[in-house]
């Protein structure tokens, strides 16, 4: 008998939404952010994959205020994996991206409703460009 033959039950897809905090990390004093994979369906049931980053700011009662909030949704079908993957933990790398660029990229949105039109649209390009990184990073397995 052949082994090259490869029989997949065909049946009705099934997607289940989810949301799961990842990390929490506090890269100084005064600011603290969550990341979390998020899992949503399309219609026919394609799973549709974000990574979320929150950031929080201490106030002036000790607990944390939220500031920002980003999500960025898989663009590719590599993306779609890494970030599923994320679901085990963030790796090494993804750590060292979203403590040391997109931390600091996201922090400089916390001034956003005083900042002219074209200066909030070059630091928004510049936080997607560093969530892509994290959701191509190469040290997870997929």
């Amino acid at each position: 008998m052949s082994t090259n033959v490869s029989i997949v039950p065909i049946g009705k897809k099934k997607c289940k939404p989810f949301i799961l905090e990842v990390m929490v990390f506090a890269p100084e004093a005064g600011f603290k952010f969550e990341v979390s994979v998020e899992k949503s369906c399309t219609p026919s049931a394609d799973a549709l994959w974000k990574l979320v980053f929150d950031l929080y700011k201490k106030n002036a009662a000790g607990s944390f205020d939220q500031i920002v909030h980003v999500s960025y949704k898989a663009e590719t079908p590599v993306e779609s994996q890494i970030i599923a993957a994320t679901t085990d933990g963030v790796s090494s790398n993804q750590a060292d991206i979203l403590v040391n660029k997109v931390h600091p990229a996201v922090k400089a949105l916390d001034n956003a409703a005083s900042l002219p039109p074209e200066e909030l649209a070059k630091r928004k390009a510049k936080i997607k460009t560093e969530m892509k990184k994290v959701a191509n990073a190469t040290d997870v397995d997929v």
